[in-house]
């Protein structure tokens, strides 16, 4: 099953031309294909389909990770463009300053423009290159 297959991620907006320049203003990141069902952007290799929903940001929980080699350095370059990471103090995740130091990661949440909640992670025990390989050894 799924021998042949791509996955995507897909993410609701009740204003698509809001999250469209979400996407360009805060991202940097234009859409590689929009027709009727909406954008499609790529983003670290893999599809995000951003669509139009009267649903969007009812999800409480990460509708999308992006992995990155450098955490500091992306959420300064979002702070600057106006994101605010979320806080949390829950058993078993504290942040401080937006950020939570896991064991083998270190990561961040923030919204975008439809209350989507996205995800940042930054392995700390392997290389962005190992981290590539497990996702392709787990997908082979």
């Amino acid at each position: 099953m799924f021998e042949n297959s791509i996955t995507m991620a897909t993410l609701p907006a009740s204003d698509l031309e809001r999250a469209r320049r979400f996407w360009h203003d805060v991202l940097g990141l234009d859409p590689v294909r929009s027709d009727w069902g909406g954008d499609f952007y790529a983003v670290g290799g893999n599809g995000v389909l951003v669509y139009e929903s009267q649903y969007a940001g009812t999800n409480k929980a990460t509708a999308l990770s992006i992995m990155t080699d450098d955490l500091d350095r992306d959420m300064a370059a979002l702070r600057a463009k106006g994101v605010a990471f979320h806080d949390y103090d829950l058993p078993g995740l504290t942040t401080t300053d937006g950020v939570v130091d896991m064991d083998g990661e270190r990561g961040a949440w923030f919204d975008d423009s439809e209350g989507n909640i996205i995800a940042l992670a930054q392995p700390t025990r392997v290389t962005m290159d190992e981290a590539r390989g497990m996702l392709s050894a787990a997908g082979a």
